[in-house]
């Protein structure tokens, strides 16, 4: 019963699924970005089930395409596609450290914010008319949903936080840092162990892209804002799941060039 506080907390925060009403205590949300990734299986599993419905039921290119970009964003509330927005204002700014944590509080999106939303929105739609459906290809792409989140779990807990304030920095404060770190450690097996499982080249292109993006991810958050922040989380978690795509399509299209 302890862990079902955590459990409600993690998809509360970063999904719309229902929940019961629990106390937001420090005991509670302490192991709550443990549950952090199983959002990430909830999503992918839906995701993978549109995506054989569709194949099973002849649904054109473009609108298969167009539910999986919209149905990520209604399962999670577009909660990380929020920071990816406010991210990309403050990347764009080329302003100071202090005025870059400054715009990733404003409320108010800006025109570059706006900007890189329809871009990113627009790669993952063609991306998706790309991708050529097959239960394990879709499957690598699914667990990716879960590997990213236990990658930004990891980051909460190990990374240093840009301020005292926010989202990551109240998780950060409230976690039982090794239990998180040693429980994300255990889903990036997983993950790993699954994707290759489903297939090969596919998995282990897709791990390679997010391992790039986390790298990425580590040396920008620290250079631009002095750590992470809830904003950059979600920014981080845009990125690899689009990353995760590119590299199964890239990897479908060159064995199609192949024969």
């Amino acid at each position: 019963m302890k862990f079902l506080r955590p459990l409600a907390i993690a998809f509360s925060l970063y999904s719309r699924i229902p929940m019961p009403r629990v106390e937001w205590d420090g005991r509670s949300m302490r192991y709550a970005l443990c549950f952090f990734p199983l959002v990430g299986a909830v999503t992918g599993g839906l995701l993978w089930l549109l995506l054989w419905l569709c194949s099973a039921l002849g649904v054109g290119a473009g609108l298969t395409a167009a539910l999986a970009v919209a149905l990520p964003v209604g399962v999670n509330g577009g909660i990380h596609l929020d920071g990816f927005c406010d991210t990309a204002d403050a990347l764009s700014s080329h302003q100071t450290r202090e005025r870059k944590l400054e715009i990733l509080k404003d409320p108010h999106a800006g025109a570059f914010a706006v900007l890189s939303c329809a871009v990113y929105l627009l790669l993952q739609f063609g991306l998706w008319t790309e991708f050529s459906f097959s239960p394990r290809s879709a499957g690598v792409v699914a667990i990716g949903f879960v590997f990213s989140r236990s990658l930004s779990g990891f980051s909460v807990a190990a990374f240093p936080c840009a301020k005292n304030s926010g989202l990551a920095a109240a998780f950060s404060g409230a976690a039982q840092k090794n239990a998180v770190k040693a429980c994300m450690a255990v889903f990036w097996l997983l993950c790993a162990a699954g994707m290759l499982a489903c297939s090969g080249w596919e998995g282990a292109a897709a791990l390679l892209a997010a391992a790039l993006v986390f790298a990425y991810y580590r040396v920008m958050s620290s250079r631009q804002f002095g750590g992470i922040t809830g904003d950059l989380a979600g920014y981080f978690l845009q990125i690899c799941e689009l990353a995760v795509l590119a590299a199964v399509v890239l990897v479908q299209l060159g064995k199609g060039m192949l024969g």
